[in-house]
C-alpha cells in the first residue's frame, strides 16, 4: 500500500529553533515506522485530507535529544490520526 502524508507546518513550543531539521527528521522517521509496524488507522481506509491535528501534550525530560523528542511528536500525531 503507497501512503502519501504531507505535513505542511509543524508547530512545537518551547524546543531550541536550531533542532528544527533533527526533530523534523525524526518525526518522519518514526511515522515511516508505525505507519509500517502498525498500519494506517482505521480512521483514514477512504484516504482523507486533514485540514489540521491536535497531537496533544506531552512531556520531554530536561536535556532530551532531538531524535527523542521527533519519535513523541510522531506518537502523537499518529494518535491524532486514530481519533
Amino acid at each position: 500500500m503507497k501512503v502519501e502524508l504531507h505535513i505542511e507546518e509543524l508547530i512545537l513550543h518551547g524546543f531550541v529553533p536550531g533542532d528544527r531539521y533533527r526533530i523534523g527528521e525524526a518525526v518522519e522517521l518514526e511515522l515511516a515506522n508505525l505507519l509500517a509496524e502498525k498500519g494506517m488507522p482505521q480512521s483514514m481506509d477512504k484516504g482523507l485530507e486533514i485540514a489540521s491535528l491536535d497531537g496533544g501534550v506531552f512531556s520531554v525530560e530536561n536535556g532530551a535529544r532531538p531524535e527523542a523528542i521527533g519519535a513523541q511528536v510522531a506518537r502523537a500525531v499518529y494518535g491524532g490520526l486514530k481519533r
